[in-house]
């Protein structure tokens, strides 16, 4: 919005020093602390409106005792992440960038989702909230519209082409076009090495991450402060590949395939961190408000798209390391659980829990999983070099 105004500016009055405002870098910063200030100075208005309508969490009967002491803390915080990262980026964004458009409407649709689902268990003071194949389902929906849209999005050299190859896709009798090798799976830390998989694979597997990831800092959000920051941490380095492979130089010098127009992913990128840090200073133990499913859902898809546009599907694996090791423990726990009829492997997942009934703290399980985030996001960022 204001990459438009300060154009308009600067062609009609002549003003030339706006034109700072058409750096990348410098409306990634501004919507970085523009997400910060919003978070933190509505924090305290919007945990008083979640007081004052009495949407507390319901904690678990069967969760560590410890958390107890919980139940009644506000949540569905997660809508100020949403206002910080919107405002910001629509406010610092170029409003012609088909990119971060379809980031925003995973981001705000999976927050829709999760809305939904943290209000049914404050109304009807349920922990489960939503039914998982209810969830499931829109969270598909948009999972599949993302990931068909991304498909000829990254395919397309420009706005104007997207429909084009749409209709060729259609004419083709929905089987097959040729996409460009920046449509392929990179593999990190090799050299020009990306795998073909079709526009039917480009499509799977973008629903796979968008959806997966969403679920994944679901799962990890049930400590204080323990999803925020790494979504926030590897948000910000998404946006960092997002700059790289969205300038022609920079990805040509750095050897990963060029994708037009992803550059301006950065600012969302940019913004996350700053809305990330806005609400861990509410958000960190003690806790005075939960993000809930309506911030959680919305940072996973978030990131998940992000990794799907800048072609760094592998490299979130690996930055998102504690996601996928909640995941996995959840998955492993579930399917031993069955197959033994009634025996575990760990004592509670998400394997978070796992190391509180072991006896670490809250503050420990949350500080160390930072750490893993921090070094496994310090991995990933080498991959730009390391090739």
């Amino acid at each position: 919005m204001l990459l438009a105004l300060t154009q308009w500016m600067n062609e009609t009055l002549g003003w030339g020093w706006l034109r700072v405002f058409n750096y990348l870098t410098f409306r990634a910063v501004f919507a970085a602390l523009t997400a910060f200030f919003i978070g933190l100075l509505l924090g305290p208005k919007v945990i008083r409106e979640l007081k004052l309508l009495k949407i507390g969490q319901a904690v678990r009967s069967y969760g560590p005792k410890s958390h107890l002491v919980k139940d009644g803390t506000p949540t569905m915080g997660g809508i100020l992440i949403l206002i910080a990262v919107g405002a910001s980026t629509l406010l610092w964004m170029d409003l012609t960038n088909r990119f971060v458009w379809v980031v925003l409407f995973v981001t705000l649709s999976l927050g829709a989702v999760g809305w939904s689902d943290d209000y049914r268990k404050v109304v009807h003071h349920n922990p489960e909230g939503m039914s998982s194949r209810e969830k499931y389902f829109w969270q598909s929906l948009i999972g599949i519209t993302a990931s068909v849209y991304l498909a000829f999005a990254v395919a397309a050299p420009g706005n104007d082409h997207i429909w084009r190859l749409v209709l060729d896709w259609v004419s083709s009798g929905f089987t097959s076009i040729p996409l460009p090798e920046r449509s392929g799976l990179l593999i990190p830390f090799l050299k020009g090495v990306s795998l073909p998989i079709g526009i039917w694979g480009f499509i799977v597997l973008s629903y796979f991450v968008i959806v997966g990831t969403s679920n994944a800092v679901n799962l990890t959000d049930g400590l204080d402060g323990l999803a925020i920051l790494p979504s926030a941490l590897v948000g910000i380095a998404l946006g960092i590949f997002a700059y790289v492979v969205g300038r022609v130089d920079y990805a040509s010098y750095l050897n990963f395939p060029y994708v037009p127009g992803a550059g301006e992913v950065v600012v969302v990128g940019a913004a996350l961190i700053g809305a990330g840090l806005g609400f861990l200073w509410y958000n960190a133990y003690p806790a005075q408000v939960f993000m809930g499913d309506v911030g959680a859902l919305a940072l996973g898809g978030a990131l998940g798209t992000m990794a799907i546009i800048t072609r760094q599907e592998l490299v979130l694996f690996i930055m998102g390391g504690v996601f996928v090791m909640e995941t996995v423990s959840v998955i492993l726990q579930v399917g031993y659980f069955k197959m033994t009829h009634g025996k575990r492997i760990f004592l509670m997942t998400p394997i978070h829990h796992h190391f509180e009934m072991k006896g670490w703290k809250e503050t420990q399980v949350v500080v160390r999983f930072w750490i893993i985030t921090i070094v496994l996001v310090l991995i990933g960022l080498s991959s730009l070099k390391i090739r």
